[in-house]
């Protein structure tokens, strides 16, 4: 079983965020509760590591240097939660074309792991990529 080594809600958000980058599914999956919650800007929601941990490697997939830069981390320490407000970019190439975004997330932390990774971002330059793939 993955222990977190660290109780600093900003630190797990770092760590996240770095294995976002490295694309570290293995690592993301150990960060992540049980009953993980991604939402993304258009409303999408997966619920539990199990099915992140293939959208992950999927997202990774279509778009391989995928990367966010937070720019600035604000954390709000809650009761038995802890919620991480950041903004800052987006990047990554999607077949040979690459994009970048202003970005933002909203993290909850709870008991040193990502409870809810929520993806604030303008995906038009994404999406005007995937509408020029043949169908």
């Amino acid at each position: 079983m993955f222990v977190v080594k660290t109780a600093n809600p900003a630190e797990v958000f770092r760590k996240f965020v770095a294995a976002i980058n490295r694309h570290d599914v293995d690592t993301l999956l150990q960060f992540m509760t049980e009953d993980h919650l991604f939402l993304d800007s258009l409303g999408n929601r997966v619920q539990g590591a199990a099915k992140m941990q293939s959208g992950w490697r999927a997202y990774f997939t279509i778009c391989p240097d995928y990367r966010i830069t937070p720019e600035k981390i604000l954390a709000d320490a809650g009761t038995g939660a802890a919620t991480i407000l950041a903004t800052g970019k987006a990047s990554g190439t999607i077949d040979q074309v690459a994009w970048q975004t202003p970005a933002a997330w909203q993290a909850i932390i709870r008991d040193g792991k990502v409870a809810e990774w929520r993806v604030f971002a303008d995906n038009k330059p994404v999406y005007e990529i995937l509408a020029r793939r043949p169908h």
